[in-house]
């Protein structure tokens, strides 16, 4: 249930519980007051500004402390409310944030997920069983090119196809043209299969662009759109989610944002960044790097994403997983085993190799994940 105040689970490295509790005090201070703690007015600044220490409890080789803030800390400012989370305390070592509980004023200011998981699956068509999705590239292909690879995965029946992340507005592909083409190039596919693919665009760019993409892919009939927020700005993916005049689903890409969760003991926790974090920001579904792929994310790591993802987080939709960087037909088995159902494979550069044929690829993809 939310309150008035957010909670704040950090986990710290220290040798005592004793200096855990000194290091929180010392956050505490420095993410709201940062002054010393003995010339912090008495009354209402030292009882409800500062950040408050509800417990402090033992945990492997560190210690996971909760410390709320009051929603007076931010009002209505993300950016603020992300200066309170993290600002300065991130420039220490051994601090990590592991998780959150959102209060009534960070609820109000996010909107969350519009569609998430049951809204995508309404939008594919597709009821039950994971959902399929790959991407164009590599950059340097024209338009033309790109079309026509989209049109491809489209008769093979991929729920989604994306821009690659690297696809912006580059002279050999521009943003209008190639969203225009690919858009052009799903629906063609899907009046000669009878299939529902929908095409979604990368809109990653500077904060004076990215709406105007944004407006550009809905009017132009995209299924959905693409955003990496460690490169635009956090807020800029909570604004266009939160704008009601804004109704298509937002995927995540994680570019930029690696030395936010590889640090040891530093950053953020997978289930936080990936899941709760991006729930937040109004994500739709939210790609990362599966385990096993050519990025080093362990089994565990992907299993506390899920997690994040699903569980039941203060009325905010669940979103899906996307794991995908490096995702192979042979590593099915293993992650079917790990994500169930609840999920967006995502499958490109393995599809991509098998271009003599890549509608059967696509295919063969759907009957691995139990997709016939």
């Amino acid at each position: 249930m939310s309150t008035d105040r957010f909670v704040v689970t950090y986990r710290i490295d220290a040798a005592t519980e004793a200096e855990a509790h000194a290091r929180a005090l010392d956050l505490a201070l420095e993410q709201t007051v940062e002054i010393p703690g003995d010339i912090v007015p008495a009354g209402h600044i030292a009882d409800e500004i500062v950040g408050r220490i509800d417990s402090v409890r033992a945990a492997e080789s560190a210690f996971l402390v909760d410390v709320s803030f009051s929603d007076e800390t931010f009002n209505d400012d993300f950016a603020q409310f992300l200066n309170v989370l993290f600002g300065n305390s991130s420039l220490k070592a051994g601090l990590r944030i592991e998780s959150l509980i959102p209060s009534k004023g960070l609820l109000a200011l996010c909107g969350g997920p519009k569609f998430g998981l049951a809204g995508l699956r309404r939008q594919c068509g597709v009821a039950k069983g994971p959902l399929l999705l790959s991407a164009i590239k590599p950059m340097g292909l024209t338009t033309a090119e790109l079309a026509d690879l989209t049109y491809r995965l489209a008769l093979g029946g991929m729920d989604l196809v994306k821009d690659d992340h690297g696809l912006t507005n580059q002279r050999y592909a521009p943003f209008k043209e190639r969203i225009t083409a690919c858009v052009a190039a799903v629906e063609k596919a899907n009046r000669e299969t009878g299939g529902n693919t929908k095409f979604v665009a990368n809109i990653t760019a500077p904060q004076d662009l990215l709406r105007a993409r944004a407006d550009f892919a809905l009017q132009a009939g995209a299924g959905g759109v693409m955003i990496a927020p460690a490169l635009t700005g956090y807020d800029v993916v909570r604004s266009l989610a939160a704008d009601p005049a804004f109704n298509l689903p937002i995927l995540s890409h994680p570019s930029f944002g690696g030395a936010n969760v590889i640090g040891a003991g530093m950053g953020f926790s997978h289930a936080f960044y990936f899941g709760e974090l991006q729930r937040l920001l109004g994500v739709d579904a939210v790609i990362y790097p599966n385990f096993g792929g050519r990025f080093g994310f362990t089994e565990g790591e992907c299993r506390a994403i899920v997690a994040g993802c699903a569980k039941p987080y203060a009325g905010l939709a669940a979103i899906p997983p996307c794991p995908g960087g490096g995702m192979t037909m042979e590593r099915v088995p293993a992650m079917r085993g790990v994500y169930g159902d609840d999920v967006v494979y995502l499958m490109g550069g393995s599809l991509l190799r098998q271009k003599e044929d890549l509608p059967g690829a696509c295919r063969a993809l759907a009957r691995a994940v139990g997709r016939a």
